[in-house]
């Protein structure tokens, strides 16, 4: 009784040790499986933590990092966790004893743009976002220029103009004689008049009109049922504004009204106080409303022509670069390096980076910036 007693104690005892030790195998297990979680800040992406909270640099709550499912890829290389642009083939620990972080095929060390990665986003993000896309395509622009300016009240160019007539018309009497000398002094004097009006702002469209029709320019002294507008038009605008373009002109003496213009000339010299040129505007003056001196503003149509052009919001500037987020497949977003040329208020040129029919991102953008550098960084 006693010996059966003995066995059934050594056989029970054996069964609840090797409970324990199945139950701490299982759960060394599932812990080794259960991958460690990391939460950072969409706009601190440096900043990370190992549970939910919020940032302590500008408060946004955390947002949990979905980790990547490497199995059966290749190891590219190793990249510093600091520092995503130091790399090494081998596995190896950084200066503060951090592991660097495997970068696998088709991750983001393989990114077009260096230190972002592709970003990934179910329909519910996306939507929690707000993401908006828009396809890349070609599309006539237009701009429109705003400048301030007045009246001609202009005796220097009027002066300059009578000159050149004059000169015209003594080398026109002398140039069929036979005293050669007297005919180049007299065309020399020509010539001059011509430079001294182009520096003025005069093209050679008004050039001609000078010649044919002068009493259009007495407008320049004395306003009538035509006038001069001078209108100021910005540095990084002046490429906009081209003679032929028409123009609305505005004073606030007539509030509603509208007289219209067409741009004549545009000065070939920068102001070097205002780093302006000044555009001549011939406009209508019906009744003499518009006086010399008189302040307006001239609003000018450029046509821009047609390019490939997206969203202005859809381009991120960091400084260095421009950079596009293109949705490449579906909830998958690739960063890319543009190139923007012309732009107006709503659409910019892409001149390289993109092509037509590519969607790219138009809202949400520094949400999805964040997102891409924090990929970068780690890896992922």
């Amino acid at each position: 009784m006693n010996r059966n007693t003995f066995i059934a104690g050594i056989i029970a005892a054996a069964l609840f040790g090797g409970g324990i030790a199945s139950h701490r195998h299982f759960r060394s297990g599932h812990d080794a499986q259960a991958p460690a979680e990391l939460y950072y800040c969409p706009m601190h992406p440096d900043y990370t933590s190992d549970r939910p909270g919020d940032c302590p640099i500008c408060g946004m709550h955390l947002v949990k990092k979905e980790k990547a499912a490497p199995a059966g890829r290749k190891v590219k290389f190793y990249r510093s966790p600091m520092n995503p642009a130091v790399s090494s083939k081998v596995p190896m620990k950084d200066e503060m004893g951090m592991d660097y972080l495997p970068v696998y095929d088709g991750q983001a060390g393989g990114a077009p743009v260096a230190g972002r990665g592709t970003v990934s986003l179910t329909p519910e993000k996306q939507r929690m976002i707000g993401l908006k896309t828009e396809k890349a395509a070609y599309r006539t622009l237009a701009r429109t220029v705003r400048a301030s300016g007045k009246v001609a009240y202009d005796p220097d160019l009027y002066r300059a103009i009578s000159e050149y007539r004059e000169s015209l018309a003594s080398y026109e009497q002398i140039k069929a004689g036979s005293w050669q000398e007297a005919i180049d002094r007299a065309k020399a004097v020509v010539d001059s008049s011509k430079i001294k009006l182009r520096q003025l702002g005069i093209g050679e469209e008004q050039l001609d009109s000078v010649r044919r029709t002068p009493a259009q320019y007495d407008n320049l002294l004395i306003a009538g049922d035509k006038v001069w507008i001078y209108a100021q038009i910005y540095e990084y605008e002046s490429a906009s504004v081209k003679p032929g373009q028409t123009a609305t002109i505005t004073s606030r003496a007539y509030p509603g009204r509208e007289f219209s213009g067409v741009v004549r000339s545009v000065d070939p010299i920068f102001s070097e106080e205002t780093r302006t040129l000044r555009a001549r505007i011939e406009t209508d003056n019906p009744g003499g409303e518009l006086r010399s001196e008189m302040y307006v503003e001239a609003v000018i149509k450029s046509d821009l022509g047609s390019m490939l052009a997206v969203p202005v919001s859809a381009v991120l500037n960091t400084g260095e670069k421009e950079i596009a987020f293109v949705l490449k497949h579906e909830g998958t977003f690739e960063p890319r390096e543009v190139k923007t040329g012309r732009r107006n208020d709503d659409y910019a040129e892409i001149v390289s980076g993109l092509r037509a029919g590519e969607k790219v991102v138009t809202s949400a953008n520094f949400m999805i910036d964040s997102e891409s550098r924090m990929k970068a960084a780690l890896g992922n």
